[in-house]
């Protein structure tokens, strides 16, 4: 006798299977009556045995630090986001006040927070709080005090309302003085939470501009010492600055993520081709020049490694596509295409780069809690690019619809750790016609990670020699009766590599 047997489970749409577990790979599936033994066994009860989900887009640390501290997106006001402020100073009377979540495009008082605000809750602390999208914070005078320049820096206001390279300057302030122990306590509070929830594997998007190599390490260290989520590692930093010494250093999947090629709708910052619609005297920003984003895509299609950019705004997804294909002129579609390049959150993208995307075998890495949170007639997007705009944005029928490789992620700490939600949201699309099929939503969501890192299993997730990623959940429904219901299970048993966590 070997391995784990999983018995009496629905599978998908059928009751009465099984599933025999083998070093940590998939090596039987069939009706329960016929399961071959096993040292070890894990009575189903009938509930629902599903892929494990795979959240293609998190920062560990930070959606850590959201779940053990200072979590704004429930402020409804700047005064209860003040409030919300003074009680983790309180509670943590040391150190750098970190939060994030707040968001003030439906707050009574008409505008966001400034340093002023936080200056009279927090003294001389130095404190930085992200907006929902962390495309953009408040921080405090002291913090500001911390970052010699930053005035100068572009994105930079007086009234500590800092973007673009400020913010990110700041943000980096901010997250380097967090201690090592605090870091690896919130690491452990999202990988914790993510077995909760049935996920088994984050993508991992850290970059200078978001984290340290050092952090990503950690995280990848601690992920490897007992069994739960799996840790896929990508660094978001150009090929010029040295991004592919850390891909290669600590054997990550990718040399991409969040390699912020322009920013978000809520602060303004991601780069349209005509101006915003409540702010017309700007069309957002790319961060780079075209001929730096065509290096790093040759540098990585010549290693075989997978490049990645974060582009939200049409302006962004035409520049990355331009550099693509730059590459795919010189080197070749088929050389383009082995690397599977990732695209991540590709809000505004039209007819024909969704065609580029197809032809490049190109990822689509999507967020549909985006469009739940801030689509909509009513939404942010609208208020930002007008509603006809707005509703265009996060085509993910058409994305499935074309071929494209599409895995849902959540971007923690930006919207929540939440898998199911991301499902729905993806299904329920606030554009009629826009939304994902059910089944297509979920495979998304489970096959779809394993896609995007080019280590899916040819037969699917559920196949013989599959790695043994599995959720066990506390229902007698079908997956498609959970999907029809709209329902979020609880995850009663995940087992990911064959060890249940």
């Amino acid at each position: 006798m070997s391995g784990l047997l999983i018995r009496d489970v629905t599978v998908g749409d059928r009751p009465g299977r099984a599933v025999h577990v083998v070093d940590g790979r998939i090596a039987w599936l069939g009706a329960a009556a016929d399961a071959p033994t096993a040292a070890r066994v894990l009575d189903g009860g009938g509930a629902l045995l599903t892929p494990a989900f795979v959240d293609a887009h998190v920062h560990a640390t930070a959606t850590g630090l959201a779940l053990t501290g200072l979590d704004l997106h429930g402020a409804d006001s700047l005064r209860s986001a003040l409030t919300g402020v003074t009680a983790q100073t309180t509670a943590a009377p040391t150190g750098t006040v970190l939060g994030t979540g707040w968001d003030e495009t439906a707050w009574p008082e008409g505008r966001g927070l400034t340093r002023h605000d936080l200056d009279a809750v927090v003294g001389e602390r130095p404190a930085y709080l992200a907006r929902v999208d962390v495309h953009s914070a408040t921080v405090s005078t002291a913090l500001l005090d911390r970052v010699p320049g930053i005035t100068e820096l572009p994105g930079y206001s007086p009234d500590g309302r800092l973007r673009l390279d400020a913010h990110h300057a700041a943000r980096q302030a901010a997250y380097g003085s967090v201690p090592a122990d605090q870091r690896r306590s919130a690491q452990r509070a999202t990988l914790d939470a993510a077995a909760a929830l049935g996920i088994g594997s984050v993508h991992e998007m850290a970059g200078p501009e978001v984290s340290s190599a050092e952090d990503l390490a950690g995280l990848l260290a601690l992920a490897a010492e007992a069994p739960g989520p799996r840790v896929v590692g990508y660094w978001g930093e150009l090929s010029e600055r040295g991004g592919l010494d850390v891909v290669r250093e600590l054997r990550l999947a990718g040399a991409g993520g969040d390699l912020f090629c322009d920013g978000a709708f809520g602060s303004h910052t991601a780069a349209l081709s005509s101006p915003y619609a409540d702010r017309p005297e700007t069309t957002g920003a790319l961060r780079f020049d075209t001929a730096a984003l065509v290096e790093h895509v040759r540098a990585c299609t010549v290693a075989g490694l997978q490049a990645g950019f974060h582009c939200i705004g049409d302006a962004a997804v035409d520049q990355v596509l331009a550099a693509v294909g730059a590459v795919v002129d010189e080197l070749g579609r088929d050389a383009v295409r082995a690397c599977r390049h990732r695209l991540e959150h590709v809000e505004m993208v039209g007819d024909a780069a969704i065609d580029q995307l197809r032809r490049w075998g190109m990822v689509a890495s999507v967020q549909p809690a985006f469009d739940a949170a801030w689509g909509g007639p009513a939404g942010m997007y609208a208020e930002r690019l007008g509603v006809e705009r707005a509703a265009g944005c996060n085509p993910l029928a058409d994305l499935v619809d074309a071929g494209v490789a599409v895995a849902i992620g959540s971007d923690a700490p930006v919207t929540p750790l939440d898998p199911w939600g991301g499902v729905h949201a993806a299904v329920d699309h606030t554009t009629p016609g826009s939304g994902m099929r059910p089944f297509d939503a979920f495979d998304a969501a489970t096959h779809g990670g394993w896609v995007a890192t080019r280590a899916e299993h040819p037969e699917g997730p559920l196949a013989v020699g599959a790695p043994a990623d599995l959720a066990l959940w506390a229902t007698e429904l079908t997956l498609s009766a959970v999907l029809a219901a709209r329902a979020r299970p609880t995850c009663r048993q995940l087992i990911v590599a064959g060890e249940p966590c």
